[in-house]
């Protein structure tokens, strides 16, 4: 959805309005993004708008307490669909950690936990619980929503968790999982000009926060054009889009926590070749406020979640530079399907009729081509793992990358 008919950083007329504290909070995040610009020349970059908006402590959309997944959130993610998603999943694990002797599962940025309890529920009932069940996120406001989500386990599956502040110092064998986690990593934007590289930002004026633009760093600049070297292509004077400066380290530092086993990625993005399509030349920004897709990232801060889509092609080569082999890539309904979903769901068939029919409108919204099904990518990246990976036993489009 566009909003060039209202001003940016102007709440639509027929929106909802955040409630009162909710608007209070974001004008103490303005007032600090404010400081932010005047101690740098009145500038604050895109990337750095981003992991205030987001992240800042206390005040960042993750970090604060405000309602973000779920029919009363802003948007909903694959485990609060349907609970298929992790019982699926838990299939993937219990094979992935028998192939590496592993014995830890470490989940980044877990939500409300409705994916750990998924996975932990399926696999005791299989006997399969591993040693240790780890959960990271940068926001402990959600720790409080992800031990009630969790407090409904057996006391063996709850004694397996444990809550992480930074990523383990001593490597583990095991699995690394990431549903939606790449595309809040903040993101710097960019607009090519015939001539020039610019680097998107924000001012502060009379009016607010304004989009502003200045000519990129030097390392930006070198970044984007390293891209069109790797596209054959210079891209076309106002092309706008987003590269993550802050993958190699990111994922240098996840591959430096496993010893043996695998890394999964699932996320909505694309190869490098389609992310950088020419048709997509305003980039892959996407806001989300009240289940209303849009782009005007100046929108109250604070109170509505900024994303860019995934360029799985800079995943797998972060992850080559990290010492890891790619092990898969296939669109999410193609992973879930030779991961076993749809034997869960035909083992449903035999129980209530209005049951089997709720999983299998679940399963559809996971799979279908115009629901999750293509708009998500599975990337599997691994330590000394040379066993077939599940996901990938009918479709493996790794030369795609």
């Amino acid at each position: 959805m566009s909003r060039t008919e209202t001003p940016a950083g102007t709440l639509p007329a027929d929106w909802p309005a955040p409630e009162a504290y909710a608007a209070g909070h974001s004008e103490q995040l303005c007032q600090v993004l404010a400081d932010a610009a005047a101690a740098d020349g009145n500038w604050i970059s895109f990337r750095d708008w981003m992991d205030c908006v987001l992240y800042s402590p206390g005040l960042g959309y993750y970090s604060a307490g405000a309602t973000r997944f779920g029919a009363a959130g802003d948007f909903i993610t694959a485990p609060e669909m349907s609970s298929l998603f992790g019982q699926t999943l838990a299939q993937h694990c219990r094979d992935s950690l028998a192939a590496c002797a592993g014995d830890t599962i470490l989940e980044l940025g877990p939500g409300r936990g409705l994916l750990a309890r998924d996975i932990l529920q399926t696999l005791e009932l299989e006997d399969a619980l591993p040693a240790r069940y780890l959960m990271l996120d940068r926001s402990g406001a959600l720790r409080q929503e992800q031990a009630e989500t969790l407090s409904g386990l057996s006391s063996a599956a709850l004694s397996r968790v444990g809550w992480l502040d930074r990523l383990p110092q001593k490597a583990f064998n095991g699995i690394i999982l990431a549903n939606e986690v790449i595309d809040a990593l903040p993101v710097e934007r960019f607009r090519r000009q015939a001539s020039d590289v610019q680097q998107v930002g924000v001012r502060w004026s009379d009016n607010g926060f304004q989009e502003a633009h200045r000519s990129a760093p030097p390392d930006l600049k070198m970044r984007v054009e390293q891209l069109e070297d790797d596209l054959g292509r210079t891209l076309e004077s106002g092309y706008t889009s987003e590269l993550c400066a802050d993958l190699e380290p990111w994922l240098g530092g996840l591959a430096a926590s496993l010893n043996r086993g695998l890394l999964l990625f699932i996320d909505y993005g694309y190869t490098r070749t389609e992310f950088y399509h020419p048709e997509r030349w305003m980039g892959t920004l996407r806001c989300h406020y009240r289940h209303r897709a849009h782009d005007d990232w100046l929108l109250l801060p604070g109170l509505q979640d900024l994303t860019a889509s995934v360029d799985f092609t800079a995943v797998a080569l972060a992850g080559h530079q990290a010492g890891l082999d790619v092990l898969g890539y296939a669109p999410q309904s193609h992973f879930l399907m030779a991961a076993g979903l749809t034997d869960l769901l035909a083992a449903t068939a035999s129980s209530d009729p209005s049951i089997h029919l709720k999983l299998a409108q679940q399963a559809k919204a996971l799979m279908l081509p115009g629901e999750m099904g293509e708009r998500f990518q599975v990337l599997a990246l691994g330590r000394n793992f040379s066993a077939p990976v599940t996901g990938f036993q009918l479709y493996n489009h790794v030369e795609k990358l």
